[in-house]
């Protein structure tokens, strides 16, 4: 039977070239996203290549447009054999310039969404025996740094999510696989969000870290390494349960694994706001 993908945040960077690399490897793909009028371009990609590549609206934070979705999906292929969990944001700001709101949009996208998608999915996985969830987590699922308390404490949530239904899901035949990248070279910064007070004490460390992050992005691994990878994780007959993506997060996760934790919060604040 024709294979099924689905890909939520397709609208750009990562999302975008995951879906198109899935349909050239002959998945049957639905680039999902919020807002479908920004699907113009990948459509274009897929009608000139020929590709099985449908567009479909997903808002993550909404229960009936994911749930709809599904039912369409299902209805119409009557499987579904990978979901990657892609749509998120960034939000800078110190945790005392936050608000509740900020936090909980934050997680509302990037932890419950996945939450939301992920059960709707593997109900079918289950009942086929098959399938494979792969949440875009982040080098930041793993290491703290400062200005990102709350997109890092999704991505740490998300890490310990997938954790869990590693071992729940396989008894069923479904595998979870983390895909950890450090920063990547896309729109991820013009569209990460910024929560500062007008007289905030933290505007000089904020201005310094999205400054030092702006430059690494500039130099920062392309999204198609990304789809590279989950392309090569789930056509393995054994993937790992973690992929690591781009020279940047290989080498803050082999700095924090030498260094004891006051070392590593050294070399943190040397790498993203020293002067």
């Amino acid at each position: 039977m024709e294979k099924v993908a689905i890909v939520t945040g397709s609208s750009s960077g990562i999302g975008f070239e995951t879906a198109l690399a899935l349909a050239r490897e002959g998945y049957y793909t639905y680039a999902t996203m919020r807002d479908t009028k920004k699907g113009n371009q990948i459509k274009e990609v897929a009608k000139r290549e020929n590709l099985k590549l449908e567009v479909l609206e997903i808002d993550v934070d909404k229960d009936e447009t994911v749930q709809a979705a599904i039912n369409k999906i299902v209805k119409e292929k009557s499987r579904i054999d990978v979901l990657v969990n892609n749509a998120g944001y960034g939000l800078f700001g110190c945790l005392e310039d936050l608000s509740m709101d900020d936090l909980k949009a934050q997680f509302e996208t990037n932890f419950f969404g996945i939450v939301r998608t992920s059960q709707a999915v593997i109900p079918v996985m289950r009942k086929q025996k098959s399938g494979i969830i792969v949440n875009i987590s982040s080098v930041a699922g793993r290491i703290g740094f400062p200005v990102s308390p709350a997109y890092i404490s999704s991505k740490f949530a998300l890490e310990g999510l997938s954790e869990s239904m590693r071992y729940e899901l396989s008894p069923f035949g479904i595998n979870t696989i983390i895909i950890e990248p450090g920063v990547i070279k896309t729109n991820f910064m013009s569209s990460t969000k910024k929560s500062m007070k007008p007289d905030s004490v933290y505007k000089d460390i904020t201005n310094k870290v999205i400054m030092g992050i702006s430059m690494m992005a500039e130099m920062g691994t392309s999204p198609q390494e990304v789809a590279k990878t989950i392309i090569k994780a789930i056509k393995s007959e054994n993937p790992l349960s973690r992929y690591i993506v781009g020279n940047d997060a290989v080498m803050f996760l082999e700095a924090k694994k030498a260094k004891t934790d006051l070392e590593f919060e050294n070399y943190i604040k040397k790498e993203l706001f020293s002067s």
